[in-house]
């Protein structure tokens, strides 16, 4: 069943659109996150949920009922922002049991329910500490105790984790994914960090430039996108120029300069003979050799031009005639300026327009 449905959405600054007819929905318990390049819209549509900014046209209903025009405090969601936003003159308890406080929860109930979100959130004895005392991951879930304690229908995220490190915020993943699960609260997490929204989403939104790119799985969005753009932004890719030379209703034959290939078309990128594309195909799909192994359907020859030890693969770039391709090798090695074979099978290509832009690089 539906929570949350947005439908529609639309949000305009004077004569800038920075979201354009938006639609999805999230379930009951669901933990869906909102991903896309910095500028895309995703926290103008998160900010539009909480109530802090009014569309210019669509609809967002909770339960059935309509919350445009609802004051963000009548709405029953809690929103966790980047800079969390605790109170640096209450302690911990004082924090997390600040919004009962303000609904009129008596003071035994408020102590009581606080004792549970501490020990929910692994932070039991830290009541009395003052949020200066904490790490950043401890103020992180003193936030998420906060946005929790009332019991929300949903809580919103505006990239709460951008400001930690990679150790810490891999931690953070799997604290957010127990807490969703234990408590069984809907999530609704804002994010521009690929691997953050993969790990912890069952479903994911991508944004471009203030519309919908793709709505999915983890798994759907990586395995079968259905536009460079989401190809590019969901892990790496490469891209490579190519022409179509034949369709049918099952199968397209693209050229990559000289070098022909034929596939199974699943109709997500409608093209036509004589169409300028670009193949993509992911980097652990692409395979390296020191000799024509003939078992490609599409290879090409290349130099080894740069070489990163990452444990399990070694990531390697390779200048091509097609252009710079990435690898991703394993159980191979190869040295800088070794002449090499790289390809990969058709079955692992993806074709997409090639007047579609790639994303800009998220800093």
């Amino acid at each position: 069943m539906s929570l949350l449905t947005v439908e529609n959405l639309t949000k305009k600054f004077d004569d800038v659109t920075a979201v354009q007819d938006v639609s999805f929905d999230v379930s009951d318990g669901e933990f869906v996150s909102i991903i896309g390049p910095s500028g895309s819209g995703k926290s103008t549509i998160l900010r539009m949920i909480a109530g802090f900014e009014t569309p210019t046209d669509g609809s967002i209903r909770l339960n059935t009922s309509e919350l445009i025009g609802v004051p963000p405090f009548e709405r029953d969601i809690n929103m966790v922002f980047q800079n969390l936003a605790l109170f640096p003159h209450l302690t911990v308890a004082e924090n997390i049991g600040y919004g009962l406080k303000q609904t009129g929860v008596k003071k035994a109930k408020r102590a009581e329910r606080t004792k549970k979100m501490l020990q929910m959130v692994h932070l039991d004895g830290y009541g009395s500490r003052s949020p200066n005392e904490l790490s950043g991951g401890e103020q992180q879930r003193v936030a998420l105790a906060r946005a929790l304690v009332n019991e929300p229908e949903l809580v919103l995220f505006d990239e709460p984790l951008s400001s930690l490190d990679r150790k810490l915020r891999q931690h953070m993943q799997a604290e957010l994914q127990r807490i969703q699960s234990e408590t069984g609260t809907t999530f609704l997490y804002v994010t521009h960090d690929q691997e953050v929204a993969l790990s912890v989403s069952d479903r994911l939104v991508v944004l471009n430039d203030g519309e919908i790119e793709q709505i999915g799985s983890a798994e759907s969005l990586y395995e079968t996108p259905e536009s460079a753009f989401v190809a590019d932004f969901i892990g790496d890719v490469n891209q490579v120029p190519a022409v179509v030379i034949e369709t049918t209703e099952t199968e397209i034959t693209v050229e990559v300069q000289s070098e022909r290939v034929s596939f199974a078309h699943n109709g997500s990128s409608p093209v036509s003979s004589g169409d300028k594309v670009r193949v993509c195909v992911r980097p652990h799909k692409v395979t390296v050799s020191n000799a024509d192994t003939e078992n490609h359907h599409l290879e090409t020859k290349g130099t080894v031009r740069e070489r990163s030890y990452q444990g399990s693969d070694v990531v390697y770039v390779i200048e091509t005639p097609w252009g710079r391709l990435t690898a991703n090798v394993r159980g191979q090695k190869f040295a800088v300026d070794d002449d090499v074979i790289v390809g990969w099978n058709a079955d692992d290509m993806h074709i997409f327009p090639a007047k579609e832009t790639p994303p800009q690089e998220v800093v």
